[in-house]
């Protein structure tokens, strides 16, 4: 709105935080809007079949298991270790190694010949070609190793005696597959680990049969038992760290400079102390180091989110563009959230918007709930589904949910006090008029114009 003074229009100051209250309300619609989208299946993945309600069988049915490098069910962490231990004979160009924190086996077979792995009642149940991947119909092994909790029962045609009817369902000479021979399948530990938690136990040994051609060769590994961590600890360390950040937001929002807010003489005049006042001065000063401060960590969660997706797909065996297909087909909530987090960081942190309070907010609860949240599985597991050790995967997790929360906490902090603040603002805005004076500018005596001498309109005689 425009008000006249000595003689020229001035624009009434705005009215610091009037936009908060909205923009706290569209926080809080945009946080519900992405919880629900977040609700459905997928948001996170079970931990094991021995330490999460099993999946059921109809929801893996249509997809063979070793088309995807990263498996539907793969767990977001365990207490059991799988370790390959040898290949016996060994054959130069072929490897095989345990992925997705044990989950499956991963044999690459670059020797030129076929490769057969045996199932569970010695039948022939994959062929490794060096033209891609070939499943037996007829394996009863086919069917079971769908899901990890091996749940899918096999259709009538399934009979380990019959000739194998091959299926090609890779292009690429690598399987991976659920296989029940690798690890713990039970809802429940092994007596010994039930009798002492707190000691790493070896539970089997396991052997997973092969053939080159006529030649038998034998994949031989350990399955042991891993105390877990404390979760409570970790817990903690997340709450301080929350907190710490969101003592940033009781700093105050940075004021209106004077010359932004002043009209008149004394907003231009040069020397003045509003046209000399620097913009990261005074108040100003302690609040753009809050702004910037809460941006850069904001980059860093959405760095952590997405470096923790990325070693998820690399241990489960993507490599090339299949990383980017994995990360954007088997993780999307995570990598979005992880990529918004850090565009806003950085955009808040080259631009200091007027809105940037709101934006931190948003990313931060995003980053925290479904890249943080869903992976806090890893907590309370000694074995990470990434290919680092497990404490570094869980200060991951830990650094996403405490950076996330503390962001979102000390937004929400910025714009309150800026909604507190607007009334008081709003009540006298720098630059008003004083009580009782002309908007026009005329003195009250009829002597002219304020400010006096000849610039008013001379009178008539």
């Amino acid at each position: 709105m425009r008000r006249r003074r000595g003689g020229r229009l001035t624009r009434r100051p705005g009215r610091p935080g009037h936009r908060a209250p909205a923009r706290l309300t569209a926080l809080l619609a945009a946080l519900t809007g992405a919880l629900t989208l977040g609700a459905g299946p997928g948001l996170g993945a079970p931990a094991r079949a021995q330490d999460a309600a099993p999946p059921t069988a109809t929801t893996r049915d249509a997809a063979p298991p070793t088309v995807r490098a990263h498996g539907a069910d793969a767990p977001d962490g365990t207490n059991y270790r799988t370790v390959v231990t040898a290949v016996t004979p060994a054959v130069p160009g072929l490897t095989v190694r345990a992925v997705e924190a044990g989950a499956r086996l991963e044999l690459t077979n670059r020797t030129g010949r076929t490769i057969e792995v045996l199932g569970y009642q010695g039948e022939p149940y994959l062929e490794v070609r060096p033209d891609g991947v070939y499943e037996n119909v007829h394996s009863p092994a086919t069917y079971r190793n769908r899901t990890l909790a091996g749940d899918t029962e096999p259709p009538a045609s399934a009979d380990p005696t019959v000739p194998p009817s091959w299926r090609q369902v890779a292009a690429e000479p690598v399987a991976r597959w659920h296989d029940q021979r690798t690890y713990w399948l039970g809802t429940d530990p092994p007596a010994e680990v039930r009798a002492d938690p707190d000691r790493p136990y070896r539970v089997r040994d396991w052997v997973v049969p092969l053939r080159d051609q006529l030649d038998p060769i034998e994949i031989r590994g350990t399955l042991e038992w891993l105390p877990p961590p404390d979760p409570l600890l970790w817990w903690a360390g997340i709450v301080l760290a929350a907190l710490a950040l969101a003592a940033l937001g009781l700093i105050p929002p940075r004021p209106p400079t004077r010359s932004a807010t002043t009209s008149g003489p004394a907003a231009t005049t040069p020397g003045s102390a509003a046209a000399s006042e620097p913009a990261g001065t005074g108040r100003a000063g302690p609040a753009v180091a809050a702004t910037v401060g809460l941006a850069a960590f904001a980059v860093l969660a959405g760095v952590a989110a997405i470096t923790f997706a990325l070693l998820r797909e690399v241990d489960a065996g993507a490599t090339g563009l299949g990383v980017v297909r994995g990360l954007f087909s088997g993780q999307l909530l995570p990598v979005l959230a992880g990529a918004g987090s850090l565009v806003t960081g950085a955009y808040v942190l080259v631009r200091r918007p007027a809105g940037g309070d709101f934006g931190l907010a948003l990313s931060g609860a995003c980053v925290a709930l479904f890249a943080g949240v869903v992976n806090a599985t890893v907590l309370a597991r000694s074995v990470a589904p990434i290919g680092w050790p497990a404490g570094w995967a869980r200060l991951l997790v830990a650094l996403v949910i405490a950076v996330g929360a503390g962001v979102c906490a000390a937004g929400v902090l910025r714009m309150w006090a800026a909604v507190r603040a607007g009334p008081a603002s709003a009540a006298d805005p720098p630059g008003a008029d004083p009580p009782g004076a002309d908007p026009s500018g005329a003195d009250p005596s009829g002597a002219g114009p304020a400010g006096g001498g000849d610039g008013g309109i001379e009178a008539v005689r």
